[in-house]
């Protein structure tokens, strides 16, 4: 078994920035891509940032410049830093990773719980 466990979310100012964290534990053998997606109310989750386990990261474009996603492959953590943050970045944000389960012997895809941001003066 897998698992993420994200932290930094919280409430800030428009303007402020935040950072979130997500640290894989478990029996995992290998992890590939890793990311952060976020939700809205009534809304589907949509991927915001990905990275790739050599290191290259891409983004929608309506983060592009603010976002920075990085990753510490030796801890297993992805992070997400996030500048000039506005009321529309407030969403539930969940790490993802697709990883190589050593005991189950399969490639699966993991998900955190989400941790909530808002965004507010």
């Amino acid at each position: 078994q897998g698992r993420l466990v994200e932290s930094g979310g919280g409430l800030v100012q428009p303007g402020e920035s935040l950072t979130l964290s997500c640290t894989a534990s478990g029996m995992i053998a290998r992890i590939f891509d890793m990311a952060w997606y976020r939700q809205w109310p009534g809304k589907q989750r949509e991927l915001v940032a990905v990275i790739s386990a050599d290191m290259v990261p891409r983004y929608v474009d309506d983060v592009k410049g603010r976002f920075t996603i990085s990753r510490n492959n030796a801890a297993k953590m992805v992070n997400l830093e996030m500048m000039n943050l506005n009321s529309e970045d407030s969403a539930t944000y969940y790490c993802y990773a697709n990883v190589f389960l050593t005991a189950a012997w399969q490639r699966t895809d993991l998900w955190g719980r989400g941790t909530q941001v808002t965004v507010s003066s």
